[in-house]
């Protein structure tokens, strides 16, 4: 191998990386391949598994970016943005569902792949999916029927609500392809490809970008279909994006490879995954109801614009955070399969190191933040009080950035050795009996607005990184049985 002046020890591996030995691990962890992360260097293996997760996360994050992008020039601008933010947050549930399930997946998968049984791991992944499909069906039913009362639940004015109904209908009607795209690639994940979960969720974003403005604003002598449209493309990449998951669960390349006879219920799977996934489920359901009655207070407190402005700056903020959750990811895996090879030291370690990329790369973004906030806000709104409410929260939301990079960690830590209670009752205290309470104080009794909300985001999320920290040296993960 071509030798070069720097060098990056690794610590696991008696081996050093060069210049030309990183760039070989990028490419190989791009192009995908079935690897064993339960031997060898530790700081290789996050590569191979952090930059697709990342880019995977990155993707996931566009949907809401282009779709804000182009509904922010449209006229009534500020009931479009309020609607595709309001509808965001409110499928920030389904998300809930769709990650829980997933994670669930992941560490099931990943422990049966760490223990050599690769026929059991795809019969968890045809449980997972079937699974969701049920789920699902109930939950696009009451999408569609309850759109708008469910905007104007969320804080959304009368008229911005019938504005709004059509596109909260077709993302709730079509919320399969969301928990399809998570749950699978969460399959993936656990067995090391986090390659095809990256480019799934490519597919779907360059279908996306490319129909957007056609749907959006027309073509030629054909009218778009306004905000609406933005609906219509993303479901349409979405949708796409499964398809391409499926070809590679099903053509016998890979590690998995599910069979339509996988997805016949088989209850005995059915119940141990759901005694792992209830919990998961219920640790996203907690932040993201939280979110939820954020984003309400903020409607309250800060009306239209204030409203705008807020789920402006949290979708710039997701941008930014998915990637974190990406690389976070990579310890899941790496716990789920080196718990199943017995590897208990090397998962741990796995964890420690994971979560100094992690940091790094948050503090990274925390000067972005606050070096460019005027200038990303600017390209989504041509409101002055809506950029000038999103900066503020971009400003305040910023300073907790590090902390959650590394309570993603534990957390995603937690969950892939199967331990999704732990982190459930975190999330329960640090949202509920404080966050939420908290920015409700400082909101109203304060009277800060929608300044207050911001400030309780990064106090709480920092508070519940030291909790994360302080019960994941107690090891309780580590004899988690899956």
């Amino acid at each position: 191998m071509q030798t070069s002046a720097f060098t990056m020890s690794d610590p696991s591996s008696s081996s050093t990386l060069t210049f030309s030995g990183i760039f070989s691990v990028i490419k190989r962890s791009i192009r995908g391949e079935n690897i064993d992360l339960t031997t060898g260097s530790l700081r290789t293996a996050i590569v191979l598994l952090a930059i697709p997760m990342m880019i995977e996360m990155a993707m996931e994050s566009v949907f809401a970016l282009v779709d804000l992008y182009f509904v922010g020039h449209l006229e009534h601008s500020s009931f479009a943005i309020q609607t595709v933010g309001l509808t965001e947050s409110v499928l920030a549930v389904l998300y809930s569902l769709a990650i829980g399930l997933s994670m669930a997946t992941t560490a099931v998968v990943a422990r049966r792949i760490g223990e050599k049984k690769n026929v059991e791991a795809s019969k968890a992944g045809g449980q997972a999916i079937f699974i969701a499909l049920v789920l699902n069906s109930i939950i696009s039913a009451l999408g569609v029927i309850y759109a708008k009362d469910i905007l104007l639940l969320m804080g959304a004015s009368e008229e911005s609500a019938s504005h709004g109904e059509p596109f909260t209908q077709i993302m709730m009607g079509s919320s399969i392809f969301i928990m399809l795209l998570f749950l699978i690639n969460g399959i993936f994940r656990g067995a090391g490809n986090a390659a095809i979960a990256m480019k799934s969720l490519v597919v779907a974003n360059v279908i996306n970008i490319i129909l957007c403005p056609l749907l959006i604003n027309g073509i030629g002598p054909y009218e778009g279909f306004g905000l609406t449209g933005a609906a219509i493309a993303t479901t349409i990449g979405r949708a796409t994006g499964v398809v391409y998951q499926l070809y590679h669960l099903s053509n016998g390349k890979h590690i998995i490879r599910i069979y339509l006879k996988y997805l016949r219920p088989r209850w005995t799977e059915v119940i141990a995954l759901c005694k792992i996934a209830g919990p998961a489920v219920l640790q996203f359901v907690i932040a993201s109801c939280s979110w939820i009655f954020l984003a309400q207070l903020v409607a309250v407190t800060g009306a239209d614009e204030g409203s705008a402005g807020y789920q402006t700056a949290l979708r710039l903020m997701m941008f930014f955070m998915l990637p974190a959750w990406g690389l976070s990811n990579a310890a899941a895996t790496l716990v789920g399969q080196n718990l199943g090879a017995g590897f208990l030291d090397r998962a741990e370690k796995a964890v420690f190191k994971t979560a100094r990329y992690n940091a790094f790369y948050m503090l990274v973004v925390t000067a972005i933040s606050f070096a460019f906030a005027d200038l990303m806000v600017s390209f989504f709104s041509n409101d002055p009080e809506v950029r000038k409410v999103a900066k503020e929260a971009i400003y305040i939301m910023s300073t907790g950035y590090v902390l959650y990079g590394i309570g993603m960690v534990l957390v995603n830590a937690f969950n892939g050795a199967g331990d999704t209670q732990t982190p459930t009752w975190i999330n329960l205290v640090g949202f509920w009996f404080f966050q939420i309470p908290l920015a409700n104080v400082l909101a109203k009794y304060f009277d800060m607005g929608p300044a207050g909300v911001f400030m309780a985001i990064p106090i709480a999320e920092t508070c519940i990184t030291l909790a994360a920290i302080l019960l994941f040296r107690r090891g309780k993960w580590k004899s988690i049985q899956v």
